[in-house]
């Protein structure tokens, strides 16, 4: 395949993702406030073990191979990026916009990872690792795209408008990553501040918006905890 097609597949992959993802929504049947309340609790095991596997963790290895101090630069954007929250509640009062801004952020620091690789390959015409990475990524937004889409759609949205603002949470991702693809050498001494960033926000958002809701609803910790598992599973396993 030529190189060209090669970068495209690899900056589409992801959104591939969160598409089937958000899709999803059109397999529900009915409306139900426990099980809007459920996938909360599952988008918050999601972003949890998303923030962790996906996010802090390779911040502290593009730190490190930079040769920077890890820990002051991935706390310091950690929290950070929990301090962002506060400011987008006040301008999206609402939980599901709050969410969607949480994912989306999430999405930005994963594109330009998927860049920063796809940069070396273009380099090494090595496309392998880096087409690992994008699909890797890709399944990991599988969940993703649920977690913005399904509650919208519980909570009484129409379906293709809900799948639409959960796709919407996955543009930013091949942006991210074609931007990142121009600007490699750049991108790549702040990366590890916009993972830890994104890891903070999405933190944040969890325990203080999303567990709490779910603990309302029988089964809704337990979700949390399958949403947890499943994403630590395909993080590692895909990693």
């Amino acid at each position: 395949m030529h190189t060209e097609a090669l970068v495209v597949l690899g900056l589409l992959l992801p959104l591939i993702g969160t598409t089937l993802g958000a899709s999803g929504v059109f397999a529900l049947r009915r409306r139900s406030s426990g099980g809007e309340k459920r996938m909360l609790g599952f988008a918050a095991g999601v972003m949890l073990a998303a923030s962790v596997w996906s996010l802090l963790l390779p911040a502290i290895e593009f730190s490190e191979a930079a040769g920077k101090a890890a820990w002051l630069s991935v706390t310091a954007g950690f929290l950070l990026g929990a301090a962002l929250v506060p400011m987008l509640r006040r301008l999206f009062p609402l939980e599901n916009d709050l969410l969607f801004w949480s994912v989306t952020l999430h999405n930005i620091p994963e594109g330009m990872a998927v860049g920063v690789a796809l940069a070396a390959a273009r380099e090494n015409a090595a496309f392998v690792p880096a087409l690992a990475l994008a699909f890797g990524i890709a399944v990991q937004n599988i969940p993703e795209g649920g977690v913005i889409a399904l509650p919208l759609a519980l909570g009484g949205m129409k379906k293709r408008r809900a799948c639409a603002v959960g796709i919407l949470s996955g543009i930013v991702e091949p942006i991210a990553a074609a931007l990142t693809l121009f600007l490699a050498s750049l991108v790549r001494a702040v990366l590890p501040w916009v993972l830890a960033m994104a890891a903070g926000c999405m933190y944040y958002v969890s325990v203080e918006s999303l567990l709490p809701a779910a603990a309302e609803e029988e089964g809704g910790t337990a979700a949390a905890v399958l949403g947890f598992a499943l994403m630590m599973l395909l993080d590692v396993a895909l990693g």
